[in-house]
């Protein structure tokens, strides 16, 4: 109990009491500061720790517990399908097989009205399939479609949008670097988590090429068809060609994990030399690519771990205060129980996905809404969850005006394209992902229906 004498007034208050909220409160400051993630979780766990020994919360003994949750970290196998899988996707990227997909898939596609357009979803979610993350695959399909989208006349606003668009399906799509770590939070099958995933990805990637071929239809103005000089032959034969080896890397990779052939971090392994040797075959392997994935590679699984740790040391500090305790307790207690806490918990994730990476909101909330999530859903709904969270994030990073999606789409994108360009076309792809989360959350079937087939 600590008491202030303020001209004459006592005012006296329990420390102990607010130590739990003041981590919270101090969190929240630190992630809008922009400092780094991983330094501001570490340095409020150490500050608030002393704190908590200093006032008698916590015995100086709880924090040894810390070095053997970062060996647990160390140890986990699972964590190492994160750098085979970012491997994996940087080495496809950078070998040329991204542009190739799409400039075939393009031409076969042209005679169709909003045919590139089209493609953009289909190698989207290859490339989702292949890379998982939302940079590379704006970025790759900004650099290259972009330009040709615009040389052909499309709208501006539909070109950008259903580049992002397309991009965030890594996101949902296995496998998803997303989805190892939530897989790995949530303490569920990472090989579960992809094969739920399987409906809802497809579900999304259709929904974006059924409004492409909808709206370039009803408006043929915001997409002129395209006339190419090729028999559909062979485009076709030139297609195959070029999809084949990454569509036969991504079921090698699926195939094994959803057969029990291998687990995901085999798998990605796998995956990561399987990408080598496609790489080596389209002609775009070097000493100089290898060395670059290899520095890429390195630093996203440092980022990654990092945060892990910082948060790991945030969370034994705020259980051992009783933050855990609070927060639970709130959820637990919001109204219309399970529909409360899905909104709740769903519209908090939104709004984080504004501001920071999916490996902070895997890593700092979804640790904090396990509890509650546990006793309201049960732990058989942790598979659904993790699928709705991931639909969710994809929808967050696409949503103007914060969306990184969007900010990624911006840097690649000519300055003759405006902000705001991208962001109205954006909206209708949003609208979309929504609708599609609104149906996962209604209907869990869509989600645990694969799962349940595999252990039938």
């Amino acid at each position: 109990m600590i008491e202030i004498d303020l001209l004459g007034y006592v005012f006296s208050f329990d420390l102990s009491a607010i130590l739990g909220p003041g981590m919270f409160i101090a969190l929240i400051l630190a992630l809008l500061s922009g400092y780094p993630v991983a330094f501001c979780l570490g340095g409020i766990a150490v500050f608030f720790a002393l704190l908590a020994i200093a006032v008698g919360e916590i015995d100086p003994l709880f924090v040894t517990a810390l070095p053997q949750r970062i060996m647990g970290i160390m140890t986990n196998f699972t964590l190492l399908a994160i750098p085979a899988f970012v491997f994996m996707g940087s080495m496809l990227e950078s070998s040329g097989i991204a542009e190739s997909l799409l400039e075939n898939m393009g031409r076969l596609l042209g005679r169709v009205r909003g045919g590139i357009a089209l493609a953009v979803v289909v190698v989207g979610s290859l490339l989702a399939a292949t890379t998982g993350v939302v940079a590379a695959t704006v970025t790759t399909m900004g650099l290259i479609s972009l330009p040709a989208m615009l040389r052909a006349g499309y709208d501006r606003s539909l070109a950008t949008g259903v580049i992002a668009a397309s991009g965030t399906l890594g996101q949902i799509i296995p496998p998803s670097i997303v989805l190892v770590v939530l897989g790995d939070q949530l303490g569920i099958s990472v090989g579960d988590l992809f094969l739920g995933s399987l409906i809802p990805g497809v579900l999304m990637a259709t929904a974006f090429a059924l409004y492409v071929l909808v709206i370039s239809n009803l408006k043929p103005e915001l997409a002129p068809q395209q006339n190419f000089d090729h028999s559909w032959t062979r485009g076709i034969g030139k297609l195959v060609g070029v999809m084949v080896p990454p569509l036969g890397l991504i079921f090698l990779v699926l195939g094994s994990i959803f057969f029990g052939i291998a687990t995901p971090t085999e798998a990605g392994t796998l995956g990561a030399i399987g990408a080598m040797l496609l790489a080596a075959l389209n002609g775009g392997f070097s000493r100089q690519t290898l060395t670059r994935v290899c520095d890429e590679t390195l630093r996203t699984t440092s980022m990654v771990m990092a945060i892990l740790i910082g948060s790991t040391a945030f969370s034994l500090v705020f259980r051992g205060v009783g933050g855990d305790q609070l927060i639970a307790e709130l959820l637990l207690n919001l109204p219309g129980g399970k529909f409360g806490f899905i909104t709740v918990s769903m519209l908090i994730i939104f709004l984080l996905g504004f501001f920071i990476d999916f490996f902070e909101i895997a890593f700092i909330a979804v640790p904090l809404l396990l509890p509650a999530a546990q006793q309201l859903l049960g732990p058989d709904a942790l598979l659904w969850l993790g699928v709705v969270i991931g639909a969710n994030l994809q929808t967050s990073f696409l949503t103007p005006p914060f969306g990184f999606a969007l900010f990624y789409l911006r840097g690649v994108a000519p300055n003759s394209i405006t902000t705001r360009e991208i962001y109205m076309g954006a909206l209708p792809f949003v609208a979309l992902q929504i609708s599609v989360l609104v149906l996962i959350i209604s209907f869990p079937a869509l989600v645990n229906w694969l799962p349940q087939l595999a252990y039938s």
